[in-house]
């Protein structure tokens, strides 16, 4: 995987964390899959649609899923019973080794950021399990902005640069969906996209 960085000087960096630093995508669709599976979905869960919701907050992705296919689901249910299925295989993700070399890179010199659709609990798992916690004392979640305000409204990478000091306009941000990708265009910052689906799963 090559990463097309833009030119210029930048202030701080933003990650989001599920297939942009760890290659976790086919595990939450697998999670997905088994939970949607549980709670009653009663068919298979288109992947590509999957992929077209990534860094949304789980439980609005229940409410979508459910809403594209005309089923109730109870959308907390199937947070709780998805994330406990992904953080039981967690062990299984690896690393997307550019983005974590430029990130230990970058970190060494500027402030750096994570903002994951993913709630805390099963952010700072992933991050822990990849040996990253330490190298981002900045994890912003959907718990941090109001409800209905994660990707892709811009409020989750607008408080990212608050918390690192840093004018929006001077963040780069790298994301591999288009969720994220709008949510940092939404907040005056430049974005490397990373092609999560490009490399072997």
């Amino acid at each position: 995987m090559k990463l097309v960085i833009p030119p210029g000087e930048f202030a701080g960096y933003v990650f989001d964390l599920d297939g942009t630093l760890i290659d976790t995508m086919p595990l939450h669709f697998a999670a997905w899959c088994e939970a949607l599976r549980r709670c009653g979905l009663g068919r298979d869960l288109d992947e590509d649609y999957f992929y077209s919701l990534g860094g949304v907050p789980t439980r609005l992705v229940a409410e979508k899923i459910g809403a594209h296919y005309g089923v109730t689901l109870d959308a907390a249910q199937v947070e709780q019973v998805k994330e406990a299925i992904y953080l039981d295989r967690l062990g299984e993700a690896k690393l997307i080794r550019p983005v974590a070399d430029f990130a230990r890179r970058v970190a060494r010199t500027h402030p750096v950021a994570i903002v994951t659709g993913g709630m805390p609990n099963v952010a700072h798992g992933a991050l822990a399990y990849a040996r990253l916690d330490r190298l981002f004392p900045i994890v912003v979640t959907p718990a941090d902005v109001p409800a209905g305000r994660g990707k892709p409204a811009p409020d989750m990478f607008l408080l990212a640069a608050r918390r690192m000091g840093v004018p929006p306009e001077r963040c780069l941000v790298f994301e591999d969906a288009e969720p994220g990708l709008a949510g940092a265009r939404a907040a005056g910052m430049q974005v490397v996209h990373v092609p999560s689906r490009a490399h072997p799963q």
